[in-house]
């Protein structure tokens, strides 16, 4: 994004986790579009950079480094606070799903692992944040669930478990940050990105056929998503998960 086309200036900063791309980047791209000024992270330093180009550096920081390391979140934090000021809007979107199989033979490492990354360095994100701006100004925080955290997930068990643990993270901080700083999750379907490609590729006509809307998911349906629950418009919203699906839990029981 040139300068030429970036609009007027929100006044606003947010912090996305996990954005070189995918959801994240589309979350990132929505803020940036509405005039906020942003900070990604993501672990490639390179991947990085090249989406605060994208993004447009005169507005856009990147900070590498793994989402559930405790220095990564402090320095997030940190450079985001001297770069901009203040911290209004966290969304965290960081995840991980490491393994493929039944839940009965999941390596319990793996799934500490996905535990770590998906729910504990979203509360760490949420704490530091709060203590570095939102306790005292108010705020908001979005966390990327996933419909696999609402209904049981063949195969992603614990990717499931570990989405499902962020729904009810997201109503216990909704609860104690009342009222200065709503908190709000999105439960996405299948979006197309590399860390889905999985679950489509190859057959995403016959992957989309089972989805009302007829299409899968992509990275701007979410970030449209997690623009309105950051903004005013949604100012009497809190503790609530916003299914962005297609309408596929339209089909549940057919």
């Amino acid at each position: 994004m040139t300068s030429a086309e970036l609009p007027p200036l929100s006044g606003e900063v947010a912090l996305v986790t996990g954005a070189s791309r995918g959801i994240g980047y589309g979350v990132a791209e929505a803020l940036v579009a509405r005039g906020d000024r942003v900070c990604i992270t993501g672990r490639n330093e390179d991947a990085l950079k090249e989406a605060v180009e994208k993004l447009g550096a005169e507005r856009v920081i990147g900070v590498a480094g793994k989402a559930h390391d405790l220095d990564h979140q402090s320095e997030a934090v940190e450079r985001t606070m001297e770069a901009f000021g203040r911290l209004d809007h966290l969304v965290n979107n960081a995840g991980t799903n490491p393994v493929f199989g039944p839940i009965a033979d999941l390596d319990l490492d793996v799934a500490r692992k996905v535990f770590e990354t998906n729910v504990i360095s979203a509360l760490g994100f949420a704490q530091k944040t709060w203590h570095a701006w939102q306790k005292d100004n108010g705020g908001t925080i979005v966390n990327i669930a996933s419909i696999a955290g609402l209904a049981p997930s063949p195969f992603i068990g614990a990717y499931g478990v570990s989405k499902a643990a962020m729904i009810n993270l997201t109503q216990q901080l909704a609860h104690e940050f009342a009222p200065r700083v709503r908190v709000n999750a999105i439960a996405p379907a299948v979006v197309k990105t590399k860390f889905a490609q999985a679950l489509y590729e190859g057959r995403e006509e016959e992957a989309a056929a089972s989805y009302p809307l007829g299409r899968l998911g992509v990275p701007s349906d979410i970030g449209g998503a997690a623009a309105f629950l950051t903004s005013g418009q949604s100012a009497w919203v809190t503790g609530q998960t916003l299914v962005v699906d297609g309408g596929l839990f339209l089909n549940a029981g057919v």
